[in-house]
Parts: C-alpha cells; sequence; structure tokens
C-alpha cells in the first residue's frame, strides 16, 4: 500500500524501485507476537488463492491466483524482470516443502494504469506453466454481482505486510484481517477516489493492510472484490485502505485469459 504523504520519487534500494516509501526489509525478524495491523496470523495453507509476488526471491507483493496459470496483484507491483511467484506459502522465512514457485511468462498491466493517480491499478501475472490444485491450492471466485458492495459489508485482507505503522519488517508468517467496506469515500480522499476503487478499513481505525500487503486480495462474501492499492498511512480511521474494484475489470480478466495464445 502507499503512503501519500511520505512518497518518494526514486528508488529506495536496488532491488525495490518505485513510489513505496520504505525499503523492502530482507530479513524476517519481527516478532512472532506482532500482527497484521489488527489482525492475526492465518491458519497455514487456509488462504488458497494467495500468492506471494518475489523479486530476486524476496517478497514485495502480494497476488491472488484466479486461474491455474494466471494470478492478479496491483500494476504498481511491476517489476521488468527476477519475478517469481510463490504459491501456498505460510512462512517465508523457511522452505515447507509445499511451495509451488513458478517463473512469470507474461506480465499484463492494464491499459488504462495511471501511475500518478493508480486508477486501474491491476496487472495479470501468467505463469510459466499451470499451479496443481491441491488441498493448499485454489484459486479465488471472481465476483459476478454488478450490485454496489453495500457499506459495512465484512471483508478479508491478506497478506506479509508490515504488522506496526511505521515499521520496516515485514511478517514473517501470512496474516489476515477482517474490515470493512467504507462507503462515501471522497469524504476522506476528495477527488482522489474513481469509480474504480473501493475502500475498505475500520470506523474507529486500526485495521488494515500495509506496506508489503499491496496487490494482495481483498475478499467479501467469498467473492474477489478487492486489490490492495494505496492509502495515506496505515489503519488510519480517517483515511481507510484504497482497493481496485476487481469487478470492474473481470471483462478485461476473462477477454486476456480466453484469448490467450501464448504458451
Amino acid at each position: 500500500m502507499y503512503v501519500f504523504q511520505l512518497f518518494a520519487n526514486s528508488c529506495t534500494a536496488s532491488y525495490f524501485c518505485g513510489n513505496h516509501t520504505f525499503s523492502l526489509a530482507l530479513s524476517f525478524t519481527g516478532s512472532l507476537q506482532q500482527r497484521i495491523i489488527g489482525g492475526q496470523e492465518v491458519e497455514p495453507y487456509s488462504i488458497k488463492y494467495q500468492a506471494s509476488i518475489q523479486y530476486n526471491n524476496y517478497h514485495y507483493c502480494g497476488g491472488t491466483l484466479i486461474h491455474r496459470q494466471w494470478v492478479v496483484t496491483a500494476a504498481h507491483c511491476w517489476r521488468p524482470y527476477l519475478i517469481k511467484v510463490v504459491l501456498s506459502e505460510h512462512n517465508l522465512s523457511s522452505k515447507e516443502g509445499v511451495e509451488q514457485v513458478f517463473n512469470v511468462s507474461r506480465v499484463l498491466v492494464n491499459y488504462m494504469y495511471s501511475y500518478r493517480t493508480f486508477d486501474s491499478d491491476i496487472m495479470l501475472l501468467k505463469l510459466e506453466k499451470p499451479a496443481e490444485l491441491n488441498a493448499n491450492i485454489q484459486p479465488a471466485v471472481l465476483p459476478t454481482s454488478l450490485a454496489p458492495l453495500q457499506g459495512g459489508t465484512v471483508c478479508t485482507v491478506s497478506g506479509w505486510g508490515v504488522t506496526q505503522v511505521y515499521s520496516y519488517y515485514l511478517s514473517p508468517v501470512l496474516r489476515a484481517v477482517d474490515v470493512q467496506i467504507i462507503p462515501q469515500c471522497q469524504y476522506y480522499y476528495y477527488y482522489r477516489i474513481t469509480d474504480n476503487m473501493v475502500c475498505a478499513g475500520s470506523p474507529l481505525g486500526g485495521k488494515d493492510s500495509c506496506q508489503g500487503d499491496s496487490g494482495g486480495p481483498l475478499i467479501c462474501n467469498g467473492y474477489f472484490e478487492g486489490i490492495v492499492s494505496w492509502g495515506i498511512s496505515c489503519a488510519n480511521k480517517y483515511f481507510p485502505g484504497v482497493y481496485t474494484k476487481v469487478r470492474n475489470y473481470v471483462s478485461w480478466i476473462n477477454w486476456i485469459i480466453d484469448n490467450d495464445s501464448i504458451s
């Protein structure tokens, strides 16, 4: 997730370039008592669609498996090379023997993506070979309804992001937190919110995704409704997290997959 008031327009580390506000920690030494902000560690492999997007073998973004050979993440997670996707991951700091690791054969950033406003912040990654679906790995379900998400709807966001505001250390284990759809998000962000975005958080603050969770899934009523995109600070009641509204891109996703001819 981006933090607007701390923007830097240069690379913070040789392996982690872009407008992120901190250098990606190379160790996972945070206390196991810490939590994703307001959430907790999940049962290992219970979030079967969760992907870890890794650059040079280090996690930097989340993703969502939607098809045996396709993962959805945020466009701002784009890197020019050395991207790998890991499925059936739980503890980033150890090899658990059930992970499936994939090179990426194709990267498709949505043609409407704006790196200035984060509108259409969505990207498709094609795995070099299909994933083996099993008890730990299953695709998320794309939304089918066009009815607006109702304010107060409880959703779940997951990832390996930092567990404390202003922390530099990623969580070593996958964590999740329940958040609510926040209506009238323009009230919080004025004219920065487009129809391709949806906000989620807690009216009281304290529950949110944060740095390192970018690109990860927001699941509402069993459907993949959002992609962690940006926000001001983390877990701030006055600034809920902003997510790419996946339902606006289902046709684009299906068209790409149905018309893909690259093996």
